[in-house]
């Protein structure tokens, strides 16, 4: 089973004067260094108006790195496609796919955060139909020198979109419901799903809906490809373990958050708050690979035996945790690389 690694950049930060250069130009730097070391992919998140994540634009991201790495494969993760207007989301797709040719994936979701689709002056409500409308629309602006449609948001008279690609890009679904994962069936779309703050047995719960829905579309088995976000870091000590898992709750409780309509705000930065029923860093110290080599090539391995799943998203960097402690882990990938294989023979 071939397996592959990539790097996740939520580009968020922490600490209240972090300067956005800095988040930009640290993520640059971790992105040249995955490629240094055999990382197969970087990603790029979107969101917007918080510290949470200061990349607006992952397409902007993808431009810029393409032209300071020679072979690393880069996408969007995901592009929140109902905050955009869609024939001009759809020229800019095509223009970056002939910029970056084999190189290039696209990563797209509906989105799930209230805050974002209020200030757009969108419904959330909408996202999932507007998701499927624009995957319909950029297929006819493809596939076809001039193409016109009808939509419930979109019209669009006798159009050609100048910048078509001559190779439509992999496409990967982010979101966890079951109208996400039978579109992902119907378009042979790869899925991502995200563990968050749980184990394998999470893991695997995901999986077996996924292949239910898969099912449920008139296939005989589930997903032939899936995506997984998990939080990584090898660590020094049982210090550096607790702070790391720290700031991974503490990204988790933004996310949480957001998207549940429950953020509190400091001028721009999100304050933190507890999460109900949220498990203890004890807990999560169980479920997440986070520890020394052998630790986190393990927890991995389990994740992936729980999951079926081919790709494997780290989240390197969390919080307020380092470039340096990025970096090692970075650096322990053809270890990791080589227990897991090993392992799962």
């Amino acid at each position: 089973m071939n397996i592959e690694f990539s790097l996740f950049s939520l580009m968020g930060y922490r600490d209240r004067g972090t300067n956005v250069g800095s988040v930009v130009s640290d993520t640059v730097s971790l992105v040249r260094h995955a490629e240094e070391v055999g990382f197969d992919a970087a990603w790029f998140a979107e969101h917007h108006f918080s510290n949470y994540c200061v990349c607006p634009s992952p397409l902007i991201m993808v431009s810029h790195c393409i032209g300071v790495t020679s072979k690393i494969r880069l996408g969007p993760a995901v592009i929140v496609i109902p905050l955009y207007q869609p024939i001009r989301l759809i020229e800019d797709i095509g223009l970056i796919s002939e910029l970056c040719g084999e190189r290039f994936m696209l990563g797209v979701g509906s989105g799930y955060q209230p805050y974002e689709f209020d200030r757009f002056d969108k419904d959330l409500s909408d996202s999932k139909t507007e998701l499927v409308e624009f995957i319909n629309l950029m297929d006819n602006a493809f596939e076809n020198e001039t193409f016109s449609f009808e939509g419930k948001f979109t019209k669009v008279p006798d159009t050609s979109i100048s910048t078509r690609p001559l190779r439509k890009p992999p496409i990967w679904i982010a979101g966890d419901s079951e109208e996400t994962h039978k579109l992902a069936a119907r378009r042979e779309f790869t899925p991502i799903i995200t563990g968050r703050w749980s184990g394998p047995e999470y893991l695997a719960s995901m999986r077996s809906r996924i292949d239910s829905s898969y099912v449920a579309e008139g296939f005989s088995r589930g997903a032939k490809s899936l995506g997984i976000l998990r939080f990584a870091c090898v660590t020094k000590d049982d210090e550096e373990t607790e702070s790391y898992l720290e700031n991974a709750r503490y990204q988790l409780r933004l996310a949480m958050a957001l998207r549940n309509r429950s953020e509190a705000m400091d001028s721009g930065m999100m304050i933190e708050r507890p999460v109900s029923n949220e498990p203890t860093l004890k807990q999560m110290e169980k479920n997440l690979a986070v520890g020394n080599v052998e630790t986190v090539a393990s927890r991995l391995r389990d994740d992936i035996k729980a999951s079926g799943a081919n790709h494997i998203m780290l989240n390197i960097q969390a919080g307020s945790s380092t470039l340096a402690q990025a970096k090692r882990t970075m650096d322990a990938l053809p270890k990791i690389r080589a227990r897991i294989a090993g392992d799962l023979g």
